[in-house]
């Protein structure tokens, strides 16, 4: 397990490491060395600066990031308030520091957040063939609800290389 440094909110002056953070993680070949790549379901680039900063700026909306000990960026996460729920997306961690226990401290660290708001429920969407993903997922408290949503293809943000969808999970507070 990793010792980060501090979990803290982001600023718009983060939005570009953001973005080289997420992007990373997700697609191109960085994103293999972990095991939470999307590369083979999607093509292109997972989020661009101007979306990070559409986050930040979203009212109700916090970006936890997590640094290390050199006050390097090695994790993120998205928080978006709804009604009693709290939304949870983009956990991320850099690829060649997952499966050390950072998403982990991030998923504690937004229960906390969650908790503080006075959130009943943490739900979130995840790619319905993610397997590895959903059980990592249930592993931290979160169940499957039976619900699924489309996934809304964005050419900005790469082409599905077969069709996906999302499945809904809640961890009940």
């Amino acid at each position: 397990m990793i010792t980060i440094n501090s979990i803290s909110q982001a600023v718009e002056q983060d939005a570009e490491e953001l973005v080289h953070l997420i992007n990373s993680a997700y697609r191109g070949e960085s994103s293999k060395k972990g095991w939470t790549t999307e590369a083979d379901l999607l093509d292109g680039i997972r989020i661009d600066e101007a979306s990070i900063l559409e986050l930040l700026r979203k009212p109700g909306a916090v970006l936890l990031k997590s640094v290390n000990e050199n006050d390097e960026l090695v994790g993120c996460v998205y928080l978006q308030k709804q009604s009693d729920q709290l939304y949870l997306g983009m956990l991320t961690v850099s690829p060649e520091l997952q499966a050390k226990g950072i998403g982990k401290q991030l998923l504690s660290a937004a229960t906390a957040y969650a908790i503080q708001q006075h959130s009943s429920v943490i739900t979130m969407n995840v790619i319905s063939i993610r397997h590895e993903l959903i059980a990592w997922y249930e592993r931290h408290g979160y169940q499957q609800t039976g619900k699924t949503k489309p996934f809304a293809v964005d050419p900005r943000f790469g082409r599905p290389a077969q069709d996906l969808e999302f499945i809904v999970l809640e961890k009940a507070l």
